[in-house]
């Protein structure tokens, strides 16, 4: 994220305003997670997080329902409970604002929950003890909750007993990142430009340097 932030032109940042901040929430966690030996691998993903950023509601609860599916099958099982939660109150935020959506993200639900199935029957309990079940939430609890939910599927999956943890968790930026491009709708002409400009910068002796600290911090 500080790199974006670098070619983005802004201030030297972790939160760089040209990202979304629930999916500079999971670069960061991804970063952080990611062993020293692969975190190099992430930097192809630098120039697609750019511009990625919206008012729109819907895109911190997908990129928190996309975290917990990842991680649930594989998490432990006292994380678990809290992750089955989290996938059912996300998804009654996302139906009172999109009730008709017809997507993968449902699927992957179904196949998360079906993996897990007694995290889900105590969730679905739990949910229903609920006076709100989660719905009708203030944005800033919402959130809190997305954050919630991002960071326990990261930490999740890195310390799962369940190998290529590193992988999971390039594919899940990857994935959040491919979700937030669907609804920002960025063009893809300046993603080909920066994408472009990376590649010119790393021929430099300055943007070497710049790497080197991020792949080391």
């Amino acid at each position: 994220m500080e790199f974006a932030s670098y070619l983005a032109g802004e201030k030297w940042s972790d939160h760089p305003s040209c990202t979304h901040p629930a999916l500079a929430v999971l670069a960061r966690l991804v970063n952080d997670c990611t062993p020293d030996q692969h975190r190099s691998e992430l930097v192809e993903l630098i120039p697609s997080v750019i511009g990625l950023t919206s008012d729109d509601p819907r895109l911190e609860l997908r990129i928190a329902l996309r975290a917990a599916t990842a991680a649930l099958p594989i998490a432990s099982e006292g994380r678990q409970r809290a992750l089955a939660v989290g996938i059912i109150a996300t998804q009654s935020q996302l139906a009172i604002i999109e009730p008709h959506t017809d997507d993968d993200l449902a699927d992957l639900v179904t196949a998360a929950f079906a993996q897990a199935p007694a995290s889900e029957f105590w969730a679905r309990k739990f949910s229903a003890d609920c006076p709100d079940n989660g719905r009708g939430r203030r944005p800033r609890d919402v959130t809190r909750m997305t954050q919630s939910i991002i960071r326990s599927s990261v930490i999740g999956i890195a310390c799962a007993c369940s190998p290529g943890a590193d992988q999971r968790l390039k594919a899940l930026l990857q994935s959040a990142i491919d979700d937030c491009r669907m609804l920002v709708e960025n063009d893809t002409t300046d993603i080909r430009s920066i994408s472009a400009e990376v590649a010119t910068m790393a021929a430099t002796s300055r943007p070497k340097s710049l790497l080197a600290t991020l792949l080391r911090s």
